[in-house]
């Protein structure tokens, strides 16, 4: 028996559903993995500006994660477009451009200079703070995920990728907003803010002071909001939190993603992402699964058999 790993985002079609996260991945891996193995390519996040990132230090490890607070540094849209993309040209699996700007127009002027052949998808990095917002990302609110969603879609005819943040209080909601504004998949969810102290020093342990979680501590939580989106919208969600096995990788797809990333587990071990594609084919021919899109949604919720409680109500 042969498994089918291929799964379709939006109009594309990926030999498995298996890519790195975005700021976790870039072209020296190849060095090290075949990257026409995996399901797509996701650049780092790109700015339009030259950017430095965030003072030192930027990682603090943490039991079972990290918190990282990089600042997303970039060399910039021109040298992306004339170093970096032609860097990608050999490789036959589909390349995805993360980007991140600071305004609604900066994002669509962005995106429009990002649609050139050889990118096949851009990776909306909504959950980066909004000057037009006091610094709140775009992702916090359904609105302003709205208008970010909007500008991107009539700025290009390329699927768009919006990444969430999970540092909002209703993220179905903002799921939502970015589908009926033209999203055509999600990507949920980048990382948990945090921080943590140094005791030795009483100062914080990062320069930011705060960061983001990332790694296996945010799996709970991150499964949890790919599971409300899922059942939100009708595009497809692709999970990114704390995958590090192919067990993550199959509880992602059961509770409604499409395909998952994965982050901080390519830190430890470089070659995680091949891992996960070999334990997922390995998963299905154990049960007898012929197409791994199979899983996506199939998590068994079983309605309460509770007797019914309207006695407990008070009387009228």
């Amino acid at each position: 028996m042969s498994v089918d790993l291929s799964v379709k985002i939006g109009s594309l079609r990926l030999e498995n559903p298996v890519m790195p996260a975005s700021g976790t991945f870039a072209e020296g891996l190849a060095r090290v993995i075949d990257f026409d193995r995996l399901g797509a390519l996701v650049t780092k996040t790109i700015t339009r500006e030259l950017r430095a990132g965030n003072p030192l230090p930027r990682v603090v490890e943490q039991p079972d994660s990290m918190i990282n607070s990089i600042g997303i540094p970039s060399k910039g849209l021109d040298h992306f477009l004339n170093e970096t993309l032609p860097l990608y040209a050999p490789y036959t699996t589909p390349l995805v451009v993360s980007i991140s700007a600071p305004t609604v127009e900066g994002f669509a002027s962005l995106a429009s200079a990002m649609s050139v052949p050889g990118v096949a998808a851009i990776e909306a990095n909504i959950s980066c703070p909004n000057i037009e917002e006091d610094g709140k990302a775009f992702a916090m609110s359904p609105d302003s995920a709205a208008r970010v969603t909007a500008a991107l879609r009539k700025a290009t005819a390329l699927p768009i990728w919006a990444k969430l943040t999970p540092n909002t209080g209703d993220i179905a909601a903002v799921a939502r907003a970015a589908e009926d504004a033209g999203a055509d998949a999600l990507v949920v969810a980048n990382t948990i803010l945090a921080m943590a102290v140094d005791l030795k020093t009483f100062r914080p342990s990062l320069g930011n002071i705060m960061g983001g979680l990332s790694g296996p501590a945010v799996k709970p939580i991150v499964l949890r909001q790919v599971y409300q989106c899922a059942r939100a919208v009708a595009i497809p969600v692709i999970g990114c939190g704390g995958v590090s096995t192919a067990e993550d990788a199959v509880e992602f797809l059961l509770a409604g993603a499409r395909a998952v990333q994965v982050g901080t587990a390519s830190f430890i071990q470089p070659d995680a992402m091949l891992r996960v594609i070999d334990g997922l084919e390995q998963f299905c021919l154990h049960r007898d699964i012929a197409r791994v899109s199979d899983l996506c949604g199939a998590l068994l919720v079983e309605e309460s058999d509770e007797p019914d409680m309207s006695w407990t109500e008070p009387a009228q």
